[in-house]
């Protein structure tokens, strides 16, 4: 942590600064969880020790609810299971994630103490917990699991007082992390990490944060890895400046970024673009050609009634009813494409919902074109460094490839290895991945540059010989990265 220092933060409390410069991608400091959990929804389908995702899983012979990848895991992971193991079989049912992970922590504060490495800048008990500013419903669920948490808690263990879970429960409602799975491409459960907790919101930050899982699976405990995050440079950091991260997507409007910041973490935003609105007129903006825009009335009815299909589209995705999707789709796209700038929010999300049913359905050509729309429009709208640019980058890249435009899909691979390489890093896995298809591309479009003809031939007989796997399901959940933050609903 030597490259970083707590101070003031003019209107914002602690907050950590550079202590020396940064450069893109740099790794500006790593941090192991102090303790993380797998979300309830998931606790059968991924590793509770690393976190992966793995088609078969090994059970606790005890308790029967944790899950490991194998003997291996389950050792590295006894330490922080054990006495959960011995409170579950004796509570008769698993607790929720929350209070699992509020008596993982406390567990380890019992035996650890309240600093646990000679990196930790921070102790929880100096870390807010908001409870005075949640509304009257959180207060209810807040206190229903402080109930449930003391049935749970073993009388072997040491007590804790109420105010001391309490505040534990506060400072994971709004500081719990996202963990992520091996490839960082869905939240699988929530941690705490004490200095991240320092560093503050920007809606244009100067960081990202990415989850590195580490390496358990060598047979030998000496050459494991812990889990932990990596804060890294998205630009260049002078020394002495604050790092920053998002909390929320910036690709909503501010007025709904501001009002979820101040919903969710009880602050309120006041970085330059939110009190300029920056990109706002962008995000609800006409489309011009030939220098000549549409009425406000043209965008605004425009607007209203792609916000209407949009929500018909989300329940017919939410029923996996993929073909009305693509209709609702289509009819919304054909009415407000004229209308509507290539940067308008609803209509990217139009675009990328429909180019992602699209690949599922294995309509690739057509999945092309709105996912190519869509990272032209992101490219308006975020940070040239944003993860989820990358990502967006990414699967349009492999949809093109799949539709057999090899051109344009390996630009959009390397676009996405380029970024990715910044937010993630050369070892993450999903960057490893996209290395791998940025040189097949490679590979594919000096081919297709020699003999077009024979390329096209060649990738037919490949593909009949080998029939194309349906391609997973849609999420049902919103398009776009999820928060950095875990937030209980």
């Amino acid at each position: 942590m030597e490259n970083v220092a707590i101070f003031d933060s003019s209107g914002k409390g602690r907050g950590l600064k550079a202590t020396k410069e940064f450069w893109a991608g740099d790794i500006i400091f790593s941090e192991p969880s102090i303790s993380a959990v797998v979300f309830d929804s998931l606790s059968e389908r991924i590793c509770h020790s690393c976190f992966r995702r793995q088609d078969k899983l090994q059970r606790c012979g005890q308790c029967k609810f944790g899950h490991y990848c194998d003997r291996t895991c389950q050792r590295a992971g006894w330490a922080e299971h054990k006495q959960e193991c011995g409170a579950i079989k004796a509570y008769g049912k698993v607790p929720n994630e929350n209070i699992r992970l509020v008596a993982r922590i406390l567990w380890r504060l019992d035996k650890e103490g309240s600093v646990m490495s000679d990196t930790q800048l921070i102790t929880l008990e100096e870390l807010e917990d908001h409870i005075d500013d949640m509304q009257e419903d959180e207060l209810k669920e807040l206190k229903v699991d402080i109930h449930n948490f003391l049935d749970f808690w073993p009388r072997t263990s040491k007590q804790h007082t109420i105010d001391n879970i309490s505040h534990i429960f506060g400072v994971i409602n709004c500081n719990g992390f996202t963990v992520s799975d091996q490839k960082g491409l869905q939240a699988v459960g929530v941690g705490l990490f004490a200095n991240l907790c320092l560093v503050n919101h920007d809606c244009w930050p100067n960081c990202t944060v990415i989850l590195n899982h580490g390496n358990q699976s060598a047979v030998n405990t000496m050459f494991h890895s812990q889990r932990r995050i990596e804060l890294r440079s998205l630009g260049k950091i002078e020394e002495g400046e604050e790092l920053t991260v998002s909390y929320v997507d910036f690709l909503n409007l501010s007025e709904e970024r501001r009002r979820l910041l101040k919903t969710q973490y009880f602050f309120d935003c006041t970085c330059e673009h939110c009190k300029n609105h920056i990109k706002d007129d962008l995000k609800l903006g006409g489309l011009e050609v030939d220098g000549v825009k549409p009425t406000e009335e043209q965008v605004k009815e425009a607007t209203d009634y792609c916000f209407q299909m949009l929500e018909k589209m989300d329940n017919a995705r939410l029923n996996g009813n993929y073909h009305e999707v693509v209709k609702i789709c289509k009819d919304c796209i054909e009415k407000t494409e004229p209308v509507l700038a290539d940067t308008h929010i609803y209509q990217l999300r139009m675009w990328s919902t429909l180019s992602e049913v699209q690949a599922y359905l294995q309509f690739f050509n057509e999945a092309a074109e709105y996912a190519r729309k869509m990272v032209q429009g992101y490219m308006k709208l975020y940070h040239p460094n944003n993860a989820a640019l990358g990502m967006a980058a990414m699967r349009a890249g492999v949809t093109h490839w799949q539709a057999g435009e090899i051109e344009i899909g390996h630009g959009m691979i390397c676009k996405a290895y380029a970024i990715l390489m910044v937010t993630h890093g050369p070892t993450h896995p999903i960057t490893k991945d996209l290395e791998a298809m940025r040189m097949q591309t490679e590979m594919e479009l000096r081919m297709f540059k020699q003999n077009e003809y024979v390329y096209h031939s060649m990738r037919e007989a490949a593909l009949k010989n080998k029939p194309m796997a349906m391609m997973h399901e849609p999420n049902s959940m919103e398009e776009g990265i999820k928060n950095l933050f875990h937030r209980k609903k």
